[in-house]
């Protein structure tokens, strides 16, 4: 109780401290479900994530909300922006499920969307017979992982012709966020694996998952977001740099980068 009482102090110090001069070149977003035991129900956790413009990798912010809420990442948002957040991050990465699109349009409008490949793969795939999911997931794979944007439309425009008659439910979910799940093209190409996808957040939060599996005891939902905050701050410790780190301060600068590649001046 009293290791308890104490990270809820400090999961309050954490979420009311200065982001006074942090420029997040990059962010990530997700809302986290997992199985808890210190309340009823089962919580979602709104996650931030940033990547500082050194390739350091941060947690922004945990709030208890709802996953689909525009006015959840709003509040989310506009709390971070007034604790000293005031730089719009480049790209933000996260599945298209979220209310935080919609929210960060009206904080960071000048932020460019990019779509999770793992949570749009598992959308589409989701509308295909079993049978067809295998090859499917193949042609998928080939769209992100395409060399160029060209390239990539190619592979996705092979998806609509094979699947287009039969499946129409598949495609749309596919093309409709077409723009977003290709902006990645117009970044470094060694940040390409940083920014197809939430994993960040996710690989994070499958420790948090496991080690709070197991947890006994009824508690507040407070007492939830406290040990899931320590957990993610423990794991914090061994967050690894960003790939390519010494290209960040050119895409803060403003440098064109065309299918991963600067384009010259």
């Amino acid at each position: 109780m009293r290791l308890k009482e104490i990270w809820q102090e400090e999961f309050k110090d954490f979420s009311r401290r200065s982001l006074e001069g942090k420029k997040y070149v990059y962010l990530w977003a997700d809302g986290i479900y997992f199985n808890i035991r210190l309340s009823d129900d089962r919580p979602c956790v709104l996650v931030l994530m940033g990547a500082l413009a050194d390739g350091t990798k941060e947690l922004i912010a945990m709030v208890d909300g709802e996953r689909e809420s525009e006015q959840s990442w709003l509040t989310l948002l506009i709390d971070a922006k007034s604790r000293g957040m005031v730089d719009a991050p480049k790209l933000a990465t996260g599945d298209g499920a979220l209310g935080f699109w919609k929210a960060i349009r009206q904080v960071f409008p000048a932020t460019r969307t990019q779509r999770c490949w793992v949570h749009k793969t598992v959308n589409v795939l989701d509308k295909l017979p079993r049978g067809q999911q295998v090859s499917a997931k193949d042609m998928l794979h080939q769209i992100w992982m395409s060399a160029t944007k060209e390239d990539a439309t190619k592979a996705m425009d092979r998806f609509v012709a094979t699947y287009q008659a039969k499946y129409p439910k598949a495609v749309e979910c596919l093309t409709k966020d077409k723009d977003q799940l290709l902006a990645f093209y117009d970044f470094p190409a060694e940040h390409w694996a940083h920014l197809r996808t939430s994993n960040p957040i996710e690989s994070t939060f499958a420790t948090v998952r496991l080690r709070t599996s197991k947890t006994k005891g009824a508690g507040s939902r407070t007492a939830c977001l406290a040990v899931a905050f320590k957990l993610v701050q423990s794991a914090q410790n061994h967050w690894r740099k960003l790939n390519g780190s010494e290209l960040l301060p050119a895409v803060v600068a403003g440098v064109i980068f065309k299918d991963g590649t600067k384009i010259a001046a």
